[in-house]
C-alpha cells in the first residue's frame, strides 16, 4: 500500500467537505480529499439542488394553471415525468461538474474510495486502488443517512427513503408520508402537484414541528386546500398488502384511521455515518447516537482531528456544514477561528415557501422573554398582488424593552431569498428600529418586513 502525504486530508466531498478543502487550500494547504461516491454529497446529489429542482417545475406548472389570472391563454399543461426527471439529472450533473472543477482549481486531490482511520493522522483508503494518507490535520465530514422505520407487514419495494423518492420512475397514484417535517412537507407538495394523493402523518401536535405554531398552521391550511390530508398527533400502528395496494392503519387524535396508498415516504430523521470509520482508533468520541462531538473551533476530542457538517449533528443544513467546513479548514491551517450559531436561517420549499431564522414566538416565552409582535399579510404587499402569490404574513418577535429582534418568521413568496434581512439582522443584533429606518424598495416583497417591523409599534402604513 503505497502512502501519500497531506497537510489536510479531509474524509467526505459534500458541502463540508469541499469546502474544507477549498479553504485549507487558499491558506497554502496540501490537501486531499476522499470521497466514497460523488462530490457534493447529499444536498447536491440526493438533496437540497434535485428537491428543489423538481419543487421549481411544480411552481412552474401551478404559474401556468393560472395563467387565464394574467390574461393569457394557454394550453393546459401536462406532466412529462421523464423529462422532468432528466432536468433534475441535468442540473445536479452541472453542479458535481461545478464541484470538481473547483476541486481541481485548487489543486486539490480527490481520491475516490472509501476511508477509514487508522490512528490520528492516517487514513486508508480502499476503492479503485488502496493506499494511505498520512497527515498533518484531518477533517471528518461524512455527513448523514435517512431514519427507516421497521413495521410488519410492509413490502420494502413500496417504502421510500427521500433519497429513492427522487428517483422513482413513475408518479404513484397515492403517496403517505411519514413525518412532516421539511423533507415531508416539501415531498408532499411535490407528489401532490404531480397528481398524486398525498396523505401526510406526524405524531406531532403541529406540522414542521421546530417552526412556529401560528405559521406552520398557515401552511397546514394551504395544504389541505391543495388536497393534500394531514393527520398530526397521529401514528403508523401497521401496513398489509390489500389487492393492488397497500393499507396503513393509523392511530389518530379521532381514532383509528385506514389510508390506502401505493408508495410510503419516510422521513423521520437522520442518522450519523460514523460506523465503521475508525473513530475509536484516532482517540475521537461521539455521544451515545454516533454524532462526533466537537467544540465551537469544530476540533474533535483527538487535537489535530476536526468534524463538520451533519456528522456533528448540531444543525443538519447545507449552509451550516459549509460555515463549519471553513471554520475547521481554518483551524487545521493554524488560525484561531469560532464557528458563531447566532443567526442559523432555515427554510422549507413549500407553497408558498416558508423561511425562519431565530426564536419562534413560543421559544422566546420560554426562554423568559417579555415579547413583542408584529406581522404583515401579503395580500396587502403591492409586488406580491402583482406576481400573483397573495398567501402568506411575515412576523417579527423583538424583545419588548429593547425591541431587539429575536426572530423573523416568513410563509409567502420568495421566503427563502427575504430570510437574508433577518439573518443579518439577529447577526448583527439589531433593532426594529433599524429594520424601519432603512429605505426598503418599492414595489418589492421586501417591503412587507419593514411594514411587520412598523406593526411591532402600532404604525404599519399599509394595513
Amino acid at each position: 500500500m503505497s502512502t501519500e502525504r497531506a497537510d489536510v486530508a479531509i474524509i467526505g466531498g459534500g458541502p463540508a467537505g469541499y469546502v474544507a478543502a477549498i479553504r485549507a487550500a487558499q491558506l497554502g494547504g496540501k490537501v486531499t480529499v476522499v470521497e466514497k461516491e460523488k462530490v457534493g454529497g447529499v444536498c447536491l446529489n440526493v438533496g437540497c439542488i434535485p428537491t428543489k429542482t423538481l419543487v421549481r417545475s411544480c411552481e412552474v406548472l401551478s404559474l401556468i394553471k393560472k395563467a387565464q389570472e394574467f390574461g393569457l391563454e394557454v394550453d393546459d399543461a401536462r406532466v412529462n415525468f421523464t423529462r422532468l426527471m432528466a432536468r433534475k439529472i441535468k442540473v445536479v450533473n452541472r453542479l458535481v461538474a461545478g464541484v470538481e472543477y473547483l476541486l481541481k482549481k485548487n489543486k486539490i486531490r480527490l481520491i475516490k474510495g472509501k476511508a477509514t482511520l487508522t490512528d490520528s493522522s492516517t487514513i486508508e483508503v480502499r476503492g479503485e486502488k488502496e493506499e494511505r494518507i498520512k497527515a498533518e490535520k484531518i477533517i471528518i465530514a461524512t455527513g448523514s443517512h435517512p431514519v427507516s422505520l421497521p413495521l410488519q407487514g410492509v413490502d420494502n419495494q413500496i417504502v421510500l427513503t427521500s433519497t429513492e423518492a427522487l428517483e422513482i420512475k413513475d408518479i404513484p397514484e397515492s403517496l403517505l408520508i411519514a413525518g412532516a417535517g421539511a423533507i415531508g412537507v416539501e415531498f408532499a407538495y411535490i407528489y401532490n402537484s404531480l397528481g398524486s394523493k398525498v396523505t401526510l402523518i406526524e405524531m406531532l401536535p403541529h406540522i414542521l414541528p421546530g417552526e412556529d405554531s401560528e405559521i406552520s398552521e398557515q401552511l397546514k391550511k394551504n395544504m389541505i386546500k391543495r388536497g393534500i390530508e394531514i393527520f398530526t398527533e397521529s401514528t403508523l400502528e401497521s401496513v398489509k398488502k390489500q389487492g393492488e395496494k397497500h393499507s396503513g392503519v393509523l392511530k389518530t387524535t379521532q381514532g383509528k384511521k385506514e389510508v390506502l396508498f401505493d408508495k410510503m415516504l419516510v422521513s423521520i430523521g437522520r442518522k450519523p455515518n460514523s460506523q465503521d470509520l475508525g473513530l475509536e482508533k484516532a482517540g475521537v468520541e461521539t455521544d451515545e447516537k454516533g454524532w462526533v462531538k466537537v467544540n465551537l473551533r469544530m476540533q474533535t476530542t483527538s487535537p489535530n482531528i476536526y468534524a463538520a457538517g451533519d456528522i456533528t449533528g448540531r444543525y443538519l443544513l447545507a449552509h451550516v456544514a459549509s460555515m463549519e467546513g471553513e471554520i475547521a479548514a481554518e483551524n487545521a491551517m493554524g488560525e484561531n477561528s469560532r464557528i458563531n450559531y447566532r443567526a442559523v436561517p432555515r427554510f422549507i420549499c413549500s407553497m408558498p415557501e416558508l423561511a425562519a431564522v431565530g426564536l419562534t414566538e413560543e421559544q422566546a416565552r420560554k426562554k423568559g422573554y417579555r415579547i413583542k409582535v408584529g406581522k404583515y399579510p401579503f395580500m396587502a404587499n403591492g409586488k406580491s398582488i402583482i406576481l400573483g402569490e397573495r398567501e402568506g404574513m411575515v412576523k417579527i418577535v423583538c424583545d419588548a424593552e429593547t425591541e431587539e429582534i429575536l426572530g423573523l418568521h416568513i410563509l409567502g413568496p420568495q421566503a427563502t431569498d427575504l430570510i437574508l434581512e433577518g439573518t443579518l439582522a439577529i447577526n448583527q443584533e439589531s433593532t426594529i428600529k433599524e429594520i424601519i429606518d432603512t429605505i426598503h424598495p418599492h414595489p418589492t416583497l421586501g417591503e412587507a418586513l419593514r411594514e411587520a417591523a412598523l406593526d411591532v409599534q402600532g404604525r404599519a402604513i399599509h394595513m
